[in-house]
């Protein structure tokens, strides 16, 4: 496609996949709440019996204490001084104000992450002393709720700054005008697998939790944790897809990140077309090779489907809006500059 770099670029095609709305967002919030009011809460009372009366809960300066709390307000303060949080930074003050922000993320999970932190390492001081002034804490209590802190802000920054889908423009859908871009963008979601994900990378964190707390045997929860890990990200890896046909020709990127992600150029695309597939013909969910070739299967139906030159089978992609995007792409690839 000639002279492409005129701003004012159109667009086709649109985000017609299940992007994250309102009611799903409010919903893996208080989910994330919770799950977080509960660590704070139970990680004490779950290995009370190896604690003291008063747990030591602060330190001015080196590693004695000179603060303590009787184990159930050591479990209880932090669980609340989060949900009050949660609730001041969730609640629409304003009705101008959008009811989806970025930086709501950006306060709560690292915030979230330094308190579960600090409440492992307060354990782990305390663990196996008589008195709360015999607990001493380490240089890794105080690192791990940092450390912590930064991963939880990284991808929630990550998360709240993912492009959106450039805005559907059915009048431009294939006229590939001179001088002007134009993209196509759809992106599917598999809510059993973000739910298994989610589920598994729980089951992950508790483990470590337990392991850094001193509160179970290593041998005995590290394969737990290590598989639990893996099992979550690759979930979340291949959970979701995106798929995107521009100038650069098709591009396929996996997961909430967009990593990792396929590209094929307009001269490297055979063929483009749409064509309905389900689970069952290709072998199930995910990311799945049979006779048809390649499938990203995240929910039955239509499935923008390729070939590459060279190649003898298919790669295909469910998303929505699969006419549309091969269309273009079968554009791109017989109107390339020469």
């Amino acid at each position: 496609m000639t002279g492409g770099n005129t701003p004012g670029a159109d667009a086709t095609g649109g985000d017609t996949g299940p992007a994250p709305h309102g009611c799903a967002a409010r919903r893996w919030a208080v989910a994330a709440t919770v799950t977080v009011a509960a660590a704070l809460a139970g990680l004490p009372r779950a290995a009370h019996d190896r604690l003291p009366d008063r747990l030591a809960t602060h330190w001015s300066g080196g590693d004695t204490p000179d603060g303590s709390m009787p184990l159930w307000a050591a479990s209880l303060f932090p669980a609340g001084v989060w949900l009050l949080l949660a609730l001041a930074v969730s609640v629409r003050w304003r009705r101008s104000w959008p009811a989806a922000r970025p930086w709501r993320a950006m306060t709560l999970a690292p915030t979230g992450a330094v308190l579960v932190g600090a409440q492992v390492s307060v354990i782990r001081a305390n663990l196996d002393r008589a008195d709360w002034h015999e607990a001493r804490m380490s240089v890794f209590g105080v690192v791990l709720p940092m450390a912590l802190a930064a991963v939880a802000g990284a991808i929630a920054w990550r998360l709240t700054t993912l492009p959106s889908a450039p805005p559907a423009d059915p009048a431009h859908a294939l006229d590939l005008p001179e001088g002007q871009r134009l993209v196509w963008f759809s992106r599917t979601a598999n809510p059993v697998l973000r739910l298994l994900a989610a589920v598994t990378g729980l089951a992950a964190a508790a483990a470590l939790a337990f392991l850094t707390a001193g509160l179970a045997s290593p041998a005995a929860l590290w394969p737990v944790c290590a598989g639990c890990t893996v099992t979550a990200v690759a979930f979340a890896a291949f959970s979701s897809v995106q798929a995107k046909v521009s100038e650069a020709g098709l591009e396929v990127a996996f997961g909430p990140l967009g990593w990792p992600a396929r590209r094929w150029s307009p001269a490297a695309v055979e063929s483009a077309r749409a064509e309905r597939r389900l689970p069952s013909q290709v072998g199930g969910w995910g990311y799945r090779f049979s006779g048809l070739g390649t499938t990203v299967m995240l929910r039955a139906g239509d499935c923008l489907v390729i070939r590459a030159r060279g190649r003898r089978t298919d790669f295909a992609v469910s998303v929505d809006d699969a006419e549309r995007g091969a269309a273009l792409l079968n554009a791109l690839r017989t109107h390339r500059p020469t």
